[in-house]
Protein backbone atom coordinates (compact mmCIF):
# COMPACT_ATOMS: atom_id res chain seq x y z
CA UNK A 1 0.00 0.00 0.00
CA UNK A 2 1.44 3.46 -0.72
CA UNK A 3 0.21 6.83 -0.23
CA UNK A 4 1.81 10.41 -1.37
CA UNK A 5 1.19 13.60 -0.27
CA UNK A 6 3.34 17.06 -1.30
CA UNK A 7 3.76 19.29 1.59
CA UNK A 8 3.03 22.11 -1.18
CA UNK A 9 1.65 22.45 -4.77
CA UNK A 10 5.31 22.10 -6.75
CA UNK A 11 6.88 21.51 -2.69
CA UNK A 12 10.94 20.77 -2.57
CA UNK A 13 9.53 17.74 -0.36
CA UNK A 14 6.70 15.32 -0.59
CA UNK A 15 6.04 12.28 1.71
CA UNK A 16 4.93 8.56 1.21
CA UNK A 17 4.15 5.66 3.44
CA UNK A 18 4.32 2.41 2.46
CA UNK A 19 3.44 -0.73 4.34
CA UNK A 20 5.62 -4.48 3.93
CA UNK A 21 4.86 -7.64 5.08
CA UNK A 22 7.41 -8.51 7.42
CA UNK A 23 8.70 -11.75 6.06
CA UNK A 24 12.40 -13.33 5.67
CA UNK A 25 14.55 -13.56 2.94
CA UNK A 26 13.70 -17.34 1.77
CA UNK A 27 16.87 -18.37 2.28
CA UNK A 28 19.29 -18.00 5.50
CA UNK A 29 21.82 -15.18 4.79
CA UNK A 30 19.25 -13.50 1.79
CA UNK A 31 18.08 -9.85 2.66
CA UNK A 32 13.92 -9.51 2.07
CA UNK A 33 13.18 -7.18 -0.40
CA UNK A 34 11.98 -4.51 2.38
CA UNK A 35 15.20 -3.94 3.58
CA UNK A 36 16.30 -1.27 1.28
CA UNK A 37 13.51 0.38 2.70
CA UNK A 38 14.97 -0.53 6.59
CA UNK A 39 18.25 0.69 5.47
CA UNK A 40 16.43 4.04 4.35
CA UNK A 41 15.07 4.62 7.78
CA UNK A 42 18.74 4.59 9.94
CA UNK A 43 19.29 0.82 10.07
CA UNK A 44 22.20 -1.26 8.78
CA UNK A 45 22.11 -4.11 7.15
CA UNK A 46 24.69 -7.33 7.82
CA UNK A 47 24.70 -9.89 5.49
CA UNK A 48 26.60 -13.47 7.25
CA UNK A 49 26.38 -15.79 3.77
CA UNK A 50 23.74 -18.33 4.27
CA UNK A 51 24.00 -18.01 8.26
CA UNK A 52 21.53 -14.71 8.68
CA UNK A 53 20.70 -11.05 8.01
CA UNK A 54 20.62 -8.67 10.63
CA UNK A 55 19.47 -4.90 11.14
CA UNK A 56 20.52 -2.44 14.10
CA UNK A 57 20.22 1.32 14.35
CA UNK A 58 23.13 3.29 13.34
CA UNK A 59 23.78 6.96 14.42
CA UNK A 60 25.20 8.58 11.47
CA UNK A 61 25.59 8.53 7.54
CA UNK A 62 22.55 7.02 7.12
CA UNK A 63 21.43 5.34 3.80
CA UNK A 64 19.19 7.58 1.17
CA UNK A 65 17.06 6.15 -1.93
CA UNK A 66 14.96 6.75 -4.49
CA UNK A 67 11.35 5.69 -4.46
CA UNK A 68 9.88 5.36 -7.98
CA UNK A 69 5.73 4.96 -8.60
CA UNK A 70 3.39 5.07 -11.62
CA UNK A 71 -0.34 6.92 -11.88
CA UNK A 72 -1.30 5.43 -15.49
CA UNK A 73 2.10 5.99 -17.03
CA UNK A 74 3.22 9.18 -15.32
CA UNK A 75 6.48 8.46 -13.26
CA UNK A 76 6.51 10.48 -9.79
CA UNK A 77 10.10 10.27 -8.18
CA UNK A 78 11.68 11.27 -4.91
CA UNK A 79 15.17 10.95 -4.39
CA UNK A 80 17.26 11.81 -1.01
CA UNK A 81 14.38 9.77 0.35
CA UNK A 82 14.63 8.85 4.38
CA UNK A 83 11.65 7.58 6.39
CA UNK A 84 10.59 6.09 9.71
CA UNK A 85 9.50 2.66 10.53
CA UNK A 86 7.63 1.03 12.34
CA UNK A 87 7.44 -3.10 13.14
CA UNK A 88 4.07 -4.16 14.15
CA UNK A 89 2.73 -7.81 15.10
CA UNK A 90 -1.06 -8.85 16.18
CA UNK A 91 -2.42 -11.85 17.10
CA UNK A 92 -4.05 -13.84 13.90
CA UNK A 93 -2.66 -11.32 11.57
CA UNK A 94 0.25 -11.13 9.05
CA UNK A 95 3.37 -9.32 10.60
CA UNK A 96 4.46 -5.90 8.77
CA UNK A 97 6.46 -2.87 8.53
CA UNK A 98 4.68 0.57 8.27
CA UNK A 99 7.07 3.05 6.67
CA UNK A 100 6.41 6.73 6.05
CA UNK A 101 8.91 8.32 3.67
CA UNK A 102 9.91 11.86 2.77
CA UNK A 103 12.18 12.56 0.25
CA UNK A 104 12.82 15.26 -2.54
CA UNK A 105 10.21 16.17 -5.01
CA UNK A 106 11.10 15.83 -9.09
CA UNK A 107 8.91 16.70 -11.75
CA UNK A 108 7.20 13.70 -12.80
CA UNK A 109 7.33 12.35 -16.74
CA UNK A 110 5.69 10.16 -19.13
CA UNK A 111 7.88 6.80 -18.87
CA UNK A 112 6.86 2.87 -19.65
CA UNK A 113 5.90 0.93 -17.11
CA UNK A 114 7.95 -1.55 -15.99
CA UNK A 115 6.91 -5.06 -15.30
CA UNK A 116 8.06 -5.69 -11.10
CA UNK A 117 10.05 -8.06 -9.75
CA UNK A 118 8.56 -9.33 -6.23
CA UNK A 119 10.24 -12.29 -6.02
CA UNK A 120 11.79 -10.88 -3.02
CA UNK A 121 8.83 -10.23 -0.98
CA UNK A 122 7.30 -13.46 0.37
CA UNK A 123 4.29 -14.14 1.98
CA UNK A 124 4.27 -14.25 5.44
CA UNK A 125 2.52 -16.60 7.93
CA UNK A 126 0.06 -15.47 10.66
CA UNK A 127 0.95 -14.71 13.63
CA UNK A 128 -0.26 -17.93 15.94
CA UNK A 129 0.96 -19.62 18.73
CA UNK A 130 1.84 -22.57 16.42
CA UNK A 131 3.77 -19.36 14.03
CA UNK A 132 5.07 -17.46 16.17
CA UNK A 133 6.93 -19.92 19.10
CA UNK A 134 8.37 -16.80 21.11
CA UNK A 135 7.38 -13.73 22.95
CA UNK A 136 8.96 -13.01 26.13
CA UNK A 137 9.93 -10.00 28.28
CA UNK A 138 12.71 -10.08 30.91
CA UNK A 139 12.33 -14.47 30.24
CA UNK A 140 8.60 -14.92 31.07
CA UNK A 141 6.21 -16.17 28.75
CA UNK A 142 3.53 -13.99 28.14
CA UNK A 143 0.33 -14.07 25.47
CA UNK A 144 0.36 -11.43 23.08
CA UNK A 145 -2.22 -9.71 21.49
CA UNK A 146 -0.20 -6.84 19.60
CA UNK A 147 3.52 -5.64 20.09
CA UNK A 148 5.44 -3.04 17.98
CA UNK A 149 8.44 -1.12 17.61
CA UNK A 150 8.57 2.22 16.50
CA UNK A 151 11.65 3.83 15.68
CA UNK A 152 10.58 6.97 16.22
CA UNK A 153 12.97 8.57 13.60
CA UNK A 154 12.57 12.38 13.42
CA UNK A 155 12.83 13.10 9.88
CA UNK A 156 12.91 17.21 8.82
CA UNK A 157 13.42 18.80 5.49
CA UNK A 158 17.02 21.14 5.46
CA UNK A 159 16.56 23.63 2.75
CA UNK A 160 19.61 25.56 2.41
CA UNK A 161 21.47 27.71 -0.14
CA UNK A 162 23.93 25.05 -2.05
CA UNK A 163 22.10 22.15 -0.08
CA UNK A 164 18.71 20.66 -0.24
CA UNK A 165 18.31 16.98 2.03
CA UNK A 166 15.95 15.09 3.91
CA UNK A 167 17.72 14.12 7.20
CA UNK A 168 17.12 11.80 10.25
CA UNK A 169 18.35 14.03 12.91
CA UNK A 170 17.07 11.82 15.76
CA UNK A 171 15.31 9.16 17.38
CA UNK A 172 13.35 7.88 19.81
CA UNK A 173 12.50 3.62 20.13
CA UNK A 174 9.62 2.60 21.67
CA UNK A 175 7.90 -0.74 22.10
CA UNK A 176 4.16 -1.22 22.99
CA UNK A 177 2.73 -4.24 24.03
CA UNK A 178 -0.68 -5.71 25.44
CA UNK A 179 -0.17 -8.80 27.12
CA UNK A 180 -3.07 -11.02 28.64
CA UNK A 181 -1.93 -10.11 32.70
CA UNK A 182 0.02 -12.42 35.16
CA UNK A 183 0.00 -12.87 38.73
CA UNK A 184 2.56 -10.15 40.47
CA UNK A 185 4.55 -12.94 41.75
CA UNK A 186 5.23 -14.10 38.12
CA UNK A 187 5.57 -10.51 36.64
CA UNK A 188 5.28 -7.18 38.71
CA UNK A 189 5.64 -4.37 35.39
CA UNK A 190 4.88 -2.11 38.52
CA UNK A 191 7.59 -2.37 40.42
CA UNK A 192 9.91 -3.00 37.14
CA UNK A 193 8.82 0.38 36.46
CA UNK A 194 9.39 1.74 39.74
CA UNK A 195 12.97 0.70 39.88
CA UNK A 196 13.34 1.77 36.03
CA UNK A 197 14.41 -1.78 35.30
CA UNK A 198 15.77 -2.83 32.09
CA UNK A 199 14.30 -6.02 30.92
CA UNK A 200 14.89 -7.92 27.12
CA UNK A 201 12.19 -8.45 24.94
CA UNK A 202 12.33 -11.02 22.41
CA UNK A 203 9.47 -12.33 19.60
CA UNK A 204 10.40 -14.69 17.20
CA UNK A 205 8.15 -15.22 13.98
CA UNK A 206 9.00 -18.37 11.79
CA UNK A 207 9.55 -21.71 12.28
CA UNK A 208 11.20 -22.52 8.60
CA UNK A 209 15.01 -21.41 7.94
CA UNK A 210 15.01 -18.36 5.45
CA UNK A 211 11.55 -17.73 7.18
CA UNK A 212 12.66 -16.71 10.60
CA UNK A 213 12.56 -12.80 11.90
CA UNK A 214 13.42 -12.36 15.52
CA UNK A 215 13.04 -9.07 17.25
CA UNK A 216 15.86 -8.44 20.35
CA UNK A 217 15.85 -5.28 22.53
CA UNK A 218 18.09 -6.44 25.63
CA UNK A 219 17.89 -3.64 27.61
CA UNK A 220 14.06 -1.94 27.08
CA UNK A 221 13.51 0.15 30.62
CA UNK A 222 9.65 -0.55 32.18
CA UNK A 223 7.83 2.46 31.43
CA UNK A 224 4.70 3.27 34.02
CA UNK A 225 1.80 0.95 33.36
CA UNK A 226 -1.12 3.44 32.20
CA UNK A 227 -4.09 1.98 33.49
CA UNK A 228 -5.62 -1.64 32.26
CA UNK A 229 -7.47 -3.20 29.70
CA UNK A 230 -10.44 -6.11 29.23
CA UNK A 231 -10.74 -8.91 26.81
CA UNK A 232 -13.27 -11.15 27.05
CA UNK A 233 -13.22 -10.63 30.76
CA UNK A 234 -9.81 -11.10 30.94
CA UNK A 235 -7.20 -8.70 32.19
CA UNK A 236 -4.71 -7.28 29.61
CA UNK A 237 -1.90 -4.88 30.06
CA UNK A 238 -0.98 -2.29 28.07
CA UNK A 239 2.81 -2.46 28.28
CA UNK A 240 5.34 0.68 27.14
CA UNK A 241 9.09 0.18 27.68
CA UNK A 242 12.03 2.03 25.56
CA UNK A 243 14.95 0.28 24.38
CA UNK A 244 18.15 1.53 25.56
CA UNK A 245 21.89 1.27 24.23
CA UNK A 246 24.24 -0.84 25.91
CA UNK A 247 27.58 -0.62 23.86
CA UNK A 248 26.96 1.81 20.68
CA UNK A 249 23.78 1.16 18.67
CA UNK A 250 22.74 -2.25 20.02
CA UNK A 251 19.27 -0.77 21.45
CA UNK A 252 17.42 -3.51 19.58
CA UNK A 253 18.46 -6.01 16.16
CA UNK A 254 15.83 -7.59 14.45
CA UNK A 255 17.47 -10.94 13.19
CA UNK A 256 16.27 -12.67 10.13
CA UNK A 257 17.71 -16.38 9.88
Amino acid sequence: MAQRRCDHPGGAACQGELQGRAAGGGTAGTAPGWGKLLRMCGCAETVVAATSVTYNPVSDDHESGTLYFYVGKTLHKLVGTRGNAKFMVSAQGIPYIEFEFTGLFTDPAEATRPTPDLSAFLKPSLATSANTPTGTINGTDFVIRALSLDLGNQVENRFLIGSESVLITDRQEVIEATVEAQPLTSFDPYALARAQSEVAVVVAHGTTAGKIVTLNAPAAQMQRVQGLENAQNITEWPLRLVPLASSGNDQWTLVLT
